[in-house]
């Protein structure tokens, strides 16, 4: 295991003593004896240490001992007599303290028993070991925090400023000349041709208007040619749908049974007549 001594040496220089409290930031090691204070006001205060390994930390470097060996003895001694002043005020924070104090005991006695090689013919772990590696931990973790909490902080450091704006801004109209509304029409115009939809024209036709047409055709003829029936209606010049619906009539003639169309042999001419004429 290879440990490192830190290069800065971030334990704080306090005076010596166990301060009862702080007055304005400052420790307070006596009773005021011009003043009334009531028996609770005061608590204890530990220094600036913010837990056992502050302490130690702090005992350490104090003395300017080698945090890579310690002498157990001594810091041992100091950190039990700190604990026992603790004690006196208050037992329950003293707790996490006297934790400490046992395991600083623990190590002196091993370093007390003679030292053992390993079955692997490998020396032990020096004791102390544990102890430096939590010691080297917590002052980076306190090197960390005591850099952050040099940066400006918003409310200590500095006031976030406000300010508001009475300016009142007029934003000018464009100027519109004859070229850009040509433009802006003819790309309506396009946008219009490209939506164009293709407008159907509904025509009303009546087949059976075209049925009794047919029917008065045949009237007085014996028979007529297929294309007879269509021509008068193709020299009026009449379109695609009412030819249409002409042949619908004849076919809904044929089905009524009103009309005959007869072919005397394959290709050969088709006629039309009426089916309750005599032939």
């Amino acid at each position: 295991m290879t440990l490192e001594q830190p290069a800065i040496d971030s334990t704080i220089d306090v005076v010596d003593g166990l301060a009862f409290a702080r007055l304005y930031g400052e420790p307070l090691f006596n009773m005021p004896t011009d003043l009334y204070i009531p028996p609770n006001a005061l608590e204890v205060f530990l220094e600036t240490f913010e837990g056992p390994l502050d302490l130690l930390l702090y005992l350490i470097r104090k003395q300017n001992f080698n945090v890579l060996d310690i002498p157990m003895a001594q810091v041992t001694v100091q950190y039990l007599t700190y604990v026992d002043e603790i004690k006196k005020y208050n037992l329950e924070l003293a707790a996490e303290y006297l934790l400490m104090a046992a395991m600083l005991i623990e190590i002196k006695s091993r370093m007390l028993l003679p030292v053992k090689k390993s079955d692997t013919g490998e020396e032990v772990e020096d004791p102390r070991a544990e102890l430096v590696r939590r010691l080297l931990e917590y002052e980076q973790m306190k090197l960390a925090g005591a850099n952050l909490n040099q940066l400006p902080v918003l409310g200590r450091d500095f006031m976030a400023a406000h300010a508001e704006m009475d300016v009142l801004t007029e934003r000018p109209l464009p100027n519109v000349d004859a070229a850009s509304l040509q433009a802006a029409w003819r790309d309506i115009l396009k946008r219009a041709k490209l939506n164009a939809r293709h407008q159907i024209s509904r025509e009303a036709l009546s087949v059976r208007e075209f049925m009794t047409r047919i029917l008065r055709q045949l009237e007085h003829k014996q028979f007529m040619e297929f294309g007879e029936i269509f021509n008068e209606l193709i020299e009026q010049g009449n379109g695609r749908p009412i030819l249409v619906v002409n042949f619908i009539a004849m076919l809904e003639l044929c089905r009524e049974s009103l009309i005959e169309l007869t072919q005397a042999e394959p290709y050969a001419p088709i006629y039309v007549r009426l089916s309750y004429l005599p032939q």
